[in-house]
């Protein structure tokens, strides 16, 4: 009887923890239909509340927000957010499509020592 209330109780929490993470999510979604390329950073602050802070999220010029969740183990990484990237502290973009041509086009080529040294760490 203990085990099935055990059971019982991780499944609520479970519950109540993904139910919070979708209404910041659909309440993201639906403010950044708000935002307009060309907006300051204290626009977009009043329009989408503070981004993830944190020092996984610390790039200049780049800010997070919870979208959706990917993977049920209660931390938040950058595949569940959405990017919102500034310029000069203009807007010039958002979503994971924009950041990752962004970020294509401004991060210089790794040369193959680089990338060989990743995959080692990688293993």
């Amino acid at each position: 009887m203990k085990q099935i209330s055990a059971i019982f109780a991780a499944f609520i929490a479970v519950l109540l923890l993904t139910g919070c993470g979708w209404i910041e999510g659909s309440r993201n979604l639906e403010n950044a239909r708000s935002l307009r390329v060309g907006m300051t950073k204290k626009q977009v602050l009043a329009i989408m509340g503070e981004p993830i802070r944190n020092e996984i999220f610390a790039k200049p010029d780049v800010w997070y927000y919870f979208i959706q969740t990917v993977w049920m183990d209660g931390l938040t990484t950058e595949d569940e957010c959405m990017p919102l990237v500034f310029r000069n502290g203009i807007l010039v973009g958002w979503g994971n499509e924009y950041y990752a041509r962004t970020r294509l086009v401004t991060e210089p080529p790794k040369s193959n020592e680089e990338a060989l040294r990743e995959l080692d760490l990688g293993k």
